[in-house]
């Protein structure tokens, strides 16, 4: 999941960043309220989490513009205020919750938890890809009766591809999801990490989940189902 976080206070963007990359998350963090429509549409964001006192345009004003711009996005308004009226303007903008300052980093990723289940069935508790299973509330996966550990950039990438089974996900959709702003072009991070996922998922087993579609991409499902 990839989250775009708004907030002015720097030690708390760094607080907030490093909490939600020990999730798995992917995660940009910006300063500026006037800067949020440039990178929402450079970048698929699953969530943003949106301070509403920010420089340069008030979270609330943000809000109102990226739910007349299309963008459907769940936005988490973060902020110091807790009087109801504040509260109220922040759903009426078009947020979708509200999370008084100070909070703890758990509160904070249930919270976000529960907004991605409100988004329907892809959201679903377990994925579930031939015999693999994968558990997004725990980060717990199994195939068939062995647990597979995974690290937190393993799972992130592992969830994007059992989030579209049978589909063919380029690099690009895997960046986008998996890594932020920061991901360095020509990197090889993809395929060293797509070949550790095949050795943790695939070895020993007869039925190949984890394929390699050339000039494409990869794609994860079991590969007799297509014939």
């Amino acid at each position: 999941m990839r989250v775009l976080v708004v907030e002015d206070e720097p030690r708390m963007a760094e607080l907030i960043r490093q909490g939600l990359e020990e999730e798995t998350y992917a995660v940009d963090t910006i300063g500026r309220g006037d800067e949020v429509l440039t990178w929402v549409q450079s970048a698929p964001y699953d969530i943003i989490l949106l301070d509403i006192m920010l420089p340069g345009m008030s979270g609330l004003e943000v809000c109102r513009i990226l739910r007349e711009e299309g963008f459907l996005m769940p936005i988490l308004i973060l902020t110091a205020r807790d009087a109801l009226l504040d509260k109220v303007k922040g759903l009426d903008s078009g947020a979708d919750d509200y999370l008084v300052k100070p909070f703890a980093i758990e509160e904070l990723t249930a919270r976000i938890r529960a907004l991605a289940r409100r988004e329907g069935p892809t959201k679903k508790a377990e994925l579930v890809v031939a015999d693999l299973v994968l558990d997004p509330a725990t980060k717990l996966a199994r195939r068939g009766s062995r647990e597979i550990e995974l690290t937190a950039k393993e799972y992130a990438l592992l969830e994007t591809m059992m989030r579209r089974p049978g589909q063919v996900i380029s690099r690009s959709q895997i960046i986008d999801h998996v890594w932020d702003m920061e991901f360095v072009s020509g990197s090889k991070l993809i395929e060293v990490y797509i070949h550790t996922l095949r050795k943790k998922i695939d070895d020993g087993f007869p039925v190949k989940l984890i394929q390699t579609v050339r000039g494409m991409g990869y794609r994860i499902g079991d590969p007799r189902e297509r014939h």
